[in-house]
């Protein structure tokens, strides 16, 4: 996506769900904002988890997950968007195919040589396998903005790869000096 010419730009960001925001697929949140410019926004939310683990995933693409434990780590729902669509949110770049750079050091792969090195225990050291994604067309993330639906904060990498997954929506809004909490679930403005 082209830069952006408006000034907020949320690329490696979180976007924490205000109390107050009851879309399924983004209550109680936090998505990390890979790509975000004037012609939309691409997210992966990190605290949603899918029905199957890596072994079950690994089987539907052809691949054998050796080690017992490596198999039962858990896979996230990245998003609603494209939920077939398997992508690893990681850390450090490395040398894959199709990997997306993303403010604070981290990365987005979308292609299958991270999944088997993933298999294989040759991996990134830090990742979170996701199906799917979010994403936001032309300036809508900007009008939810608008519409105190998420808090912002830069994005932590011990709140994506080392919080348990279960606390990180509360993790992610105190990292900022925000209890998430005692925030009313109704939107307003001052």
């Amino acid at each position: 996506m082209p830069a952006m010419t408006a000034s907020l730009n949320l690329a490696g960001q979180f976007l924490i769900a205000m109390p107050g925001l009851t879309d399924p697929h983004f209550h109680q949140t936090v998505t990390l904002v890979c790509e975000h410019s004037d012609q939309g926004a691409l997210g992966i939310v990190i605290n949603r988890m899918a029905d199957l683990n890596l072994a079950e995933l690994a089987g539907h693409v052809g691949l054998v997950v050796d080690d017992a434990a490596l198999g039962q780590r858990e896979v996230c729902t990245g998003g609603p968007v494209r939920p077939e669509a398997c992508v690893i949110l990681h850390r450090p770049h490395g040398q894959w195919n199709s990997t997306l750079a993303i403010p604070g050091g981290f990365a987005l792969t979308g292609s299958m040589d991270v999944l088997e090195a993933i298999v294989a225990g040759r991996g990134p050291d830090d990742y979170l396998i996701c199906l799917g994604y979010a994403g936001w067309g032309a300036g809508q993330l900007d009008s939810e903005m608008k519409e105190n639906a998420w808090l912002t904060a830069p994005a932590q990498a011990d709140v994506v790869f080392r919080t348990p997954r279960e606390q990180r929506w509360r993790a992610a809004a105190a990292a900022i000096g925000v209890d998430i909490a005692l925030l009313s679930p109704q939107a307003g403005r001052a």
